[in-house]
């Protein structure tokens, strides 16, 4: 099995959102095969299908001032921060692709795992908490348990969409505009401030990506680019789609700027 893997580097919120839907469409389609999107994003604030705005602690002027973004998403959790020095990981995945095929549960779990092996690619130790969906260090003296990553994913007909968020270098006060994942006096950390030096996220993202492969069982093919993933498509099939298909005949204009001209999608 192959899964793609594009490198996107900084994209706005909505526009990650935009493409995540129509690879979602395509891929429930089979014009591509399983895609892994590797990013960051400016600041940002997401609200999942399960968050209180309560969980939102500073006002919406105040966010606007600090250049922050609010979405409400269709993700699994609660309140989450997005920006810059955080990796964030989007499997556009067929669950019925592996075998045998991978339950939702089951999906979390190794969401779970990818994250714990590439912490400890870096030398930090981490764990789940049962109860509580993410990956956290684990607790020494004088210093409690924290997150480094948040999961939240939806899945439509089996298929994946959004995924994790994993604090790399990460400003960390961004954290207290909100009440993370809905979770009160549960500190939120980075590898950064766990190793007490920066490392580059492209470092870390190759370091997801092998192990998304050695976790999911499949071969990861690096892009160059969103055009040799359409490019892709484009060979699957040259008939077009049916009326009834949803995917946009055309990205929507972000994404044409993203691939960097404004020609169509196969």
């Amino acid at each position: 099995m192959v899964t793609n893997v594009l490198y996107l580097g900084r994209v706005a919120y909505g526009t990650a959102l935009e493409l995540q839907r129509t690879l979602l469409e395509m891929r429930k389609t089979g014009r591509i095969d399983n895609t892994l999107l590797l990013l960051e994003h400016p600041p940002v604030i997401t609200l999942g299908r399960n968050a209180r705005l309560a969980n939102v602690l500073a006002p919406p002027e105040f966010l606007a001032q600090r250049g922050v973004e609010l979405f409400e998403i269709d993700r699994g959790g609660d309140v989450t921060f997005h920006g810059p020095g955080q990796l964030v990981a989007y499997p556009i995945f067929d669950l019925r692709s592996f075998e045998p095929k991978v339950g939702a549960v089951e999906y979390v779990r190794r969401l779970e795992e990818v994250l714990i092996r590439t912490c400890g690619d870096f030398g930090i130790g981490t764990q789940r908490i049962k109860g509580l969906t993410g990956v956290w260090t684990y607790a020494l003296r004088n210093k409690p348990e924290a997150k480094i990553a948040a999961i939240g994913v939806h899945i439509s007909r089996s298929v994946t969409t959004h995924g994790f968020a994993l604090n790399v270098s990460t400003d960390l006060d961004f954290f207290s505009l909100i009440v993370p994942c809905g979770i009160t006096g549960k500190p939120v950390t980075s590898m950064e401030r766990e190793l007490k030096k920066t490392i580059p996220l492209e470092e870390v993202a190759t370091s997801a990506s092998r192990n998304f492969g050695r976790v999911f069982n499949s071969q990861m093919l690096w892009l160059e680019s969103l055009d040799d993933l359409l490019s892709q498509a484009a060979t699957v099939t040259s008939q077009p789609p049916p009326s009834n298909e949803d995917t946009p005949a055309r990205p929507p204009k972000e994404l044409r700027d993203l691939r960097g001209d404004g020609s169509e999608l196969a």
